[in-house]
């Protein structure tokens, strides 16, 4: 199957202010313009298939400096977790409220007041990365790279279905502004190639051509769903 880079939006003004931005169309601060850019030059090296965001100004924002010249798909299922009231509120007035400790220790039981479910919210968003990596694989091949743009919670969300952990144990994951997370799903498991990224080179992520082979041994995507024991020789093979 494909391969997804899930890429996190850049820092916004109310990332630096301490706020929960949600569904608002808050802007990208400088410090996030300057990540944009530079996670821009890492993906030089990596042949996109096709590319996806969230329908938030954050996020289509962080693309054009990113992948200028690239015209995104919109893909509602990526846009932020509906936080209802809590939206535009500082984060430290939120850690007061009773619904805190449900964010934080039980997140699948957690709806937000006049928002939405946390688990209503991965579940669209896992749908969504799954749908679009099947028609990408379908249309491009196994060895495609392709990438979506996203919000923290969501990205954080998918990864732990990638990782087949609960819901309640996302809080574990680290997303950070302008952060690439690689994904390879496969007929049997996904696999979590890098998390939280903000530095390394992105080239190794591109899947190498396939070998032909002369006859099969296996059942189709078997082989592919196979983790390397030992470790095996990682992307620079």
């Amino acid at each position: 199957m494909a391969t997804l880079l899930l890429l996190r939006h850049g820092r916004t003004t109310a990332n630096a202010d301490g706020g929960l931005a949600g569904r608002q169309p808050v802007e990208l601060d400088e410090t996030g313009r300057a990540q944009a850019t530079a996670v821009g030059e890492r993906l030089r090296a990596v042949p996109l298939a096709a590319v996806v965001t969230s329908p938030l100004i954050r996020c289509r924002q962080t693309l054009e400096l990113a992948l200028p010249g690239v015209a995104p798909a919109v893909e509602e299922g990526l846009i932020e977790c509906g936080y209802g009231a809590w939206e535009g509120q500082p984060l430290k007035k939120l850690a007061k409220e009773p619904l805190w400790p449900v964010v934080q220790q039980h997140p699948s039981a957690a709806v937000f007041p006049e928002g939405e479910a946390m688990a209503a919210m991965a579940a669209r968003a896992v749908t969504a990365v799954r749908t679009w990596d099947a028609r990408i694989t379908a249309e491009h091949g196994p060895e495609a790279v392709w990438l979506a743009c996203s919000h923290g919670d969501v990205i954080k969300a998918i990864v732990a279905d990638a990782l087949g952990v609960h819901l309640d144990l996302f809080q574990r994951i680290v997303a950070d502004p302008a952060s690439v997370t690689a994904i390879r799903y496969t007929p049997l498991r996904p696999f979590l190639m890098r998390l939280n990224d903000t530095g390394g080179d992105l080239a190794g992520l591109v899947p190498p051509p396939r070998k032909r082979r002369r006859r099969a041994t296996r059942a189709a995507g078997a082989a592919d769903s196979d983790a390397p024991v030992g470790g095996g020789a990682g992307a620079g093979r």
